[in-house]
């Protein structure tokens, strides 16, 4: 019998500075359109370069997680700064996104 590996296609998105009331729908968009794309099975938001964000951002972040779910895709938060952490922390969000670890590296094949 052969073996039969099925890797996800993964989108990356790597917002910087800040995500507030003034960027959250042009970030969600983004978002959605990556998220939307043929073949794409998890969207991983890498937050390396993200220095603040409200509760616009999070909004936009909890949007594409339900539309994530209605389409049986995966949702990942990445390389999340203490300082950004801890706001997910106090609105118990991290119990709903899943937060990997370190930086997000993607290899070339």
């Amino acid at each position: 019998m052969q073996a039969v590996l099925n890797y996800p296609k993964i989108a990356v998105i790597r917002p910087q500075g800040f995500l507030n009331a003034t960027n959250a729908l042009e970030f969600e968009r983004d978002m959605t359109t990556a998220l939307a794309q043929n073949g794409i099975s998890i969207l991983v938001v890498d937050l390396a370069a993200v220095e603040s964000l409200d509760s616009a951002g999070l909004m936009a972040l909890l949007s594409i997680h339900k539309l994530a779910l209605s389409l049986g895709r995966g949702f990942q938060l990445g390389a999340v700064a203490p300082s950004i952490r801890i706001i997910f922390e106090l609105t118990q969000l991290d119990r709903v996104f899943e937060i990997l670890d370190g930086e997000v590296e993607l290899a070339a094949t």
